[in-house]
């Protein structure tokens, strides 16, 4: 009993827990998005997903076989497992692997049901639960697979981030969309991922860079405070001086991430509460900025 306590214990203090059940719950909610709105909608998805809605529809219409969608799905990542076991790391995959097969579960018991029949409505629903479902996915730490993993290895290798590549990928999906199944289906899933990403930026937040300038009389005890919580570098800029009664000061510039404010606040709190703080949202970063990514 004992040796299974300090293992459950393990898990919650690394994270694990939280990563688990973070997968199962963005695998319902991928699975209300596809089988509740999308595929009643005749809308597709963004990535891989939308991919293999594309793969299925045409096994329909041409060989009269309907290839099971959870099935397609994770047979379309199985590629990318092998290539973020190699390039990112053995955790990231072992995790991203769970999600994926959760997602892919999900699709397979939840039944393909018509709430509506408008397309603006499921292009919505569709596109905000997804959405809901991916940004609680990475705020746990987790990939919910498909073209995140090109991009985090392209980061990895390159330390650059490759947006366009998921814009180019999806424009594409759209497209093919459209010319197969009609262009007003390419316009609703254009809207549909575009909620998507909308409700995935609304809900996670770590991708957010804010500049953060600290004018404080303790700048020690302020640097020991924030690099003991928060892995980021800080500039010192020294000889700085008080207009008002002309006290010296010191300057600190970091870079910080909009969920780690809190842990921002806490340090000041602890280190100089005093000290006058300006935060200056979405800033563009060029250069190295570090991401953990397990």
């Amino acid at each position: 009993m004992l040796k299974l306590k300090t293992v459950k214990e393990q898990f919650i203090e690394n994270g694990y827990m939280e990563r688990i059940s973070m997968a199962v719950i963005n695998g319902m909610l991928q699975a209300i998005a596809l089988n509740l709105f999308w595929q009643p909608g005749h809308i597709y998805a963004s990535g891989v997903t939308g991919l293999g809605q594309i793969i299925v529809t045409l096994s329909e219409d041409i060989g009269s076989v309907q290839l099971p969608m959870s099935v397609v799905l994770y047979a379309l990542n199985i590629p990318l497992f092998i290539l973020a076991w190699f390039k990112i790391s053995k955790k990231f995959t072992v995790f991203t692997m769970f999600s994926v097969f959760m997602t892919s579960f999900f699709i397979q018991i939840v039944p393909v049901t018509t709430l509506s029949k408008d397309p603006i409505i499921c292009a919505i629903f569709g596109g905000g639960i997804c959405g809901l479902g991916v940004g609680l996915a990475l705020r746990a730490g987790l990939s919910s697979g498909g073209l995140d993993i090109v991009s985090v290895t392209i980061r990895k290798m390159t330390g650059r981030n490759v947006g366009s590549l998921n814009i180019i990928f999806n424009a594409c999906i759209i497209m093919t969309s459209g010319f197969l199944f009609g262009w007003p289906y390419a316009f609703y899933s254009a809207f549909s991922i575009f909620v998507n990403g909308k409700v995935v930026d609304m809900v996670f937040t770590k991708q957010k860079k804010m500049q953060i300038m600290i004018i404080t009389t303790k700048p020690e005890a302020v640097i020991c405070e924030v690099q003991k919580r928060i892995r980021r570098g800080i500039t010192i800029v020294n000889n700085a001086e008080g207009a008002f009664n002309h006290n010296e000061l010191t300057i600190l510039i970091t870079i910080i991430t909009r969920d780690q404010i809190p842990i921002l606040q806490n340090a000041m709190r602890d280190s100089d509460p005093k000290a006058f703080v300006s935060i200056s949202e979405n800033v563009t970063i060029m250069g190295n900025f570090y991401e953990p990514l397990d």
